[in-house]
């Protein structure tokens, strides 16, 4: 067994343009030159802006597109030569409400799925109520899934992609859509298949859901790789505009003042509520600088009321990312 269960290396993908008569008008690069990797037992994640070229990455690594040119390896198969060795080892989850048959019930929606991906029926039997119960639909899989709510879809989408116990998932924007305790309770899932041992591949547009889950993250910007640490190695990279506040009673000009004269303070800035001023300094040294504008409120005679250092999280350094 290869030590990585996904591997790519100059993976390129372009679109044509073509013109009423087929002809190509112009070409549109949606992935250059990826070069990624993912262990096994690891849940890796992939963020970027729309258009980035996320979708386009599942969709080759599942094979569902084929590569315009470069190589990828899942599970030690090659995507455009292994398709249906790879297929039957895979489990795809696209967020969205499609890909499910509405008429019939949750339960003989699993049992089709089975029998396509040849589980035999005496295995589905016993599997099937298992996985109901593992996503929280017991109670509900007698009812046509045209009465699920879009939570309880999301669920079954899941369940739908383990009937066939794959030992890689390739989850696409899975609590895209959903409430906030629905959310939650797809990452709980998401997080107890980490624990069974599975392979993730994890696309998604919340910076916390990211941070939360995954081990490693890929952040991807216009088709190309832009970082790839873990999500405190990312958040390290902007350590410049963690915040030091102090919250003090009355006019704190002099303090501002102050403050602006320490080394690595990079910006001092305030806002009035009520009859409290805080100041917010952004520096990378938080914690040191923080004890200094104690130090200065005091010798100011300003009574502090609360202080603070908040660290940079992931959104800082995924905007920061980006936007160079």
């Amino acid at each position: 067994m290869p030590e990585n269960c996904v591997e790519t290396s100059l993976l390129h993908r372009e679109y044509a343009n073509k013109d009423f008569f087929g002809r190509v008008k112009s070409t549109v690069t949606a992935l250059h030159e990826l070069d990624i990797s993912v262990k096994y037992g690891e849940l890796f994640g992939i963020i970027g802006p729309n258009g980035a070229g996320k979708t386009t990455t599942i969709k080759i690594l599942s094979t569902l597109l084929l590569p315009t040119s470069g190589t990828a390896r899942v599970l030690g198969m090659d995507v455009t030569r292994d398709l249906y060795r790879i297929r039957k080892n895979i489990g795809i989850v696209f967020g969205g409400e499609r890909g499910l048959y509405n008429r019939v019930t949750g339960f003989q929606n699993l049992m089709y799925f089975s029998d396509l991906y040849g589980v035999p029926p005496s295995v589905s039997r016993k599997k099937v109520p298992e996985l109901i119960e593992m996503v929280g639909l017991t109670g509900r899989e007698n009812d046509k899934v045209e009465k699920y709510s879009r939570g309880m879809k999301q669920r079954l989408h899941i369940a739908r992609a383990l009937v066939h116990d794959p030992p890689l998932l390739f989850l696409d924007e899975p609590t895209i859509g959903l409430d906030p305790a629905g959310s939650r309770d797809i990452r709980q899932i998401i997080n107890d298949l980490k624990k069974a041992g599975k392979s993730i591949i994890l696309t998604t547009h919340y910076m916390f859901e990211a941070d939360e889950l995954c081990d490693r993250i890929a952040v991807i910007s216009k088709g190309r790789l832009v970082a790839l640490d873990m999500p405190s190695g990312l958040k390290k990279q902007v350590k410049d505009i963690t915040l030091a506040e102090v919250h003090v009673y009355g006019d704190a000009t002099p303090l501002i003042e102050s403050l602006k004269s320490i080394e690595n303070v990079s910006r001092v800035f305030s806002d009035m509520t009520g009859d409290r001023t805080i100041v917010r300094i952004q520096t990378p040294d938080g914690s040191d600088v923080l004890e200094q504008a104690k130090s200065a409120a005091s010798r100011l005679n300003l009574k502090i009321i609360e202080s603070s250092v908040k660290e940079p999280t992931l959104e800082d350094a995924y905007l920061r990312m980006v936007e160079e």
